[in-house]
């Protein structure tokens, strides 16, 4: 390649003496024999050093892989995270679009996994207007009637104003909640008017000493805002799990770094784990104090779930306190808005269906489901969503992504880097100028009522009155080319207490070593 280009860059100078057009190809020739020689002097690619030149060629095609693979490769239906189907389907109601398709699905409905609703021979009328889920158990003071869908866990800081301040508005105009994350109460989430879920975390942004220690008066404070409807504890998310929350020092502005109480441009760190409990039993108590601290105001916990065990330890100390979280809310592995070393995101947390069934059937089975709301999020993106979740076990749901879609995410997964393309998840004021914060709340607006109204129609063409009569028997799923079960038959369900009197099997070892004075295993012998 450089006898090449060296040979073209003096045939070129010497034609200059000709004419001086020849110029046209003698800088760029110069520039790219310079360019070679550089490559192969340099000792950190070994690819250059063997390939000068041609070898930039490998990289810009690396680059620009991720759209290549997203625009031209992937089909309708086989992209991950979400697959163009289901981004269509945000998009087109967020836009008022009448989402509908010709010629049939695309889905192999005979490949195993693949799940559908039993519709009914009988099929009602949709219930007018939204659904709502009460939140507030026998300790709180002020129920909160809860949206099936609302705005999940994403913090000023990891979104940006303007995304803030279109999620907020839109949550008001539609009247479902906007879950704050655990980065404060920004004024973004105050000046749209939305009811709030207010999140602390690890870190306790807004809620913290100078040391980085719980607050409670700054809490008390804060919780008393009418626009907070709820107060919630995070103690992991489907992210990364077992890690804490990771703001990077360029999106830490001076705003943000005085909302959340940490110094400006430093990398923000929320610990893996709480300093204000140890023990199931100083987690229930501390929940609690939360509430106390909020007046009544409906107070839960936000996790993925881990071992079974633990949250079986976390029941035995509600029991043991007589203490319950008005709602829990339970985050799949499936990850989210947050971004996660790689080990973690693939192989870390449970993922939703199972870790609702746990919650759910831990819950049932000491008798305290009817105290407690349970809350999902995790890919929820469409109404068969919604109703799949609450025909497993839950009561309502929580969407991020699909409403960061709504906003107008394109999926570019650079949420971390601080250059989103379209100006959701960064703090470049030149690029977030670019979200149109009146258009956007529209479409948020839009998409959550038209993606509960598809849910509420989905149920009365299963012949039920509402999301109450969901069951688990009436979602399918194919377990074989020849075989479909259903939830209630791939899954036991237990009955009320039955955790109680004498477990069901492959319950009874988890019970039996869950103790509600310590996460860590107690009475197993290994080996």
């Amino acid at each position: 390649m450089l006898p090449a280009l060296a040979l073209l860059t003096l045939a070129s100078a010497w034609a200059v003496s000709f004419s001086l057009f020849w110029l046209f190809a003698l800088i760029p020739f110069t520039l790219l024999l310079l360019l070679g020689i550089f490559d192969v002097l340099q000792p950190k690619r070994s690819i250059l050093r063997n390939f000068p030149v041609l070898g930039h060629a490998r990289f810009m095609m690396e680059y620009i892989r991720p759209e290549i693979q997203q625009y031209f490769i992937e089909t309708n239906t086989d992209g991950r995270p979400f697959d163009r189907d289901t981004r269509t389907v945000i998009y087109e109601r967020a836009k008022g679009i009448h989402g509908e398709a010709a010629f049939g699905t695309e889905l192999d409905v005979e490949a195993s996994g693949y799940e559908f609703l039993q519709h009914s021979m009988s099929p009602q009328q949709p219930s007018p207007g939204q659904p709502r889920v009460l939140v507030g158990g026998p300790d709180c003071k002020h129920p909160y009637e809860m949206a099936l869908l609302n705005v999940s866990a994403m913090s000023f800081g990891a979104l940006s104003a303007n995304a803030i301040l279109a999620l907020n508005k839109g949550a008001k105009a539609g009247g479902f909640a906007h879950d704050t994350g655990e980065g404060g109460i920004s004024p973004y989430h105050r000046e749209g008017g939305a009811d709030l879920v207010w999140e602390i975390g690890s870190g306790y942004f807004g809620a913290r000493t100078a040391d980085g220690n719980f607050d409670p008066e700054k809490f008390r404070d804060k919780a008393a805002d009418p626009q907070v409807k709820c107060v919630e504890l995070k103690l992991s998310q489907g992210a990364k799990p077992g890690l804490g929350g990771v703001l990077p020092g360029a999106k830490v502005t001076r705003q943000i770094a005085d909302i959340r109480g940490v110094p400006e441009g430093v990398t923000c760190i929320s610990p893996p784990a709480h300093k204000v409990f140890s023990t199931p039993r100083e987690l229930v108590l501390f929940i609690a104090k939360m509430r106390e601290l909020a007046d009544g105001k409906p107070t839960g916990f936000k996790l993925c779930v881990g071992s079974r065990r633990e949250f079986l330890a976390v029941c035995k100390a509600m029991l043991a306190e007589d203490v319950t979280p008005d709602f829990i809310v339970v985050d799949g592995s499936e990850g989210g808005t947050g971004a996660a070393p790689l080990e973690f995101e693939d192989n870390v947390g449970t993922p939703l269906t199972q870790g609702l069934l746990t919650v759910h059937n831990a819950l049932v089975g000491v008798g305290l489901r009817d105290r407690i709301r349970i809350g999902v999020s995790g890919k929820v993106a469409r109404g068969t969503d919604i109703v799949k979740r609450i025909a497993q076990g839950a009561d309502y749901t929580n969407a991020a992504r699909a409403m960061m879609m709504a906003v107008g995410c394109i999926q570019a997964q650079k949420c971390h880097t601080n250059h989103c393309p379209v100006g959701v998840t960064t703090q470049d004021p030149k690029r977030y100028r670019a979200l149109d914060v009146p258009d956007k709340a529209v479409r948020v607006q839009r998409f959550q009522a038209a993606t509960v109204s598809e849910a509420q129609q989905l149920i009365a063409a299963m012949g039920l009155s509402g999301p109450q009569d969901l069951r688990p028997e009436l979602v399918q799923r194919r377990v074989s080319q020849r075989k479909t079960s259903t939830y209630a038959e791939l899954y036991h369900y237990l009955e009320p207490g039955e955790l109680l009197g004498d477990p069901v099997q492959g319950w009874e070892l988890d019970w039996q070593y869950a103790d509600p004075d310590t996460f860590r295993p107690v009475g197993l012998k290994l080996g």
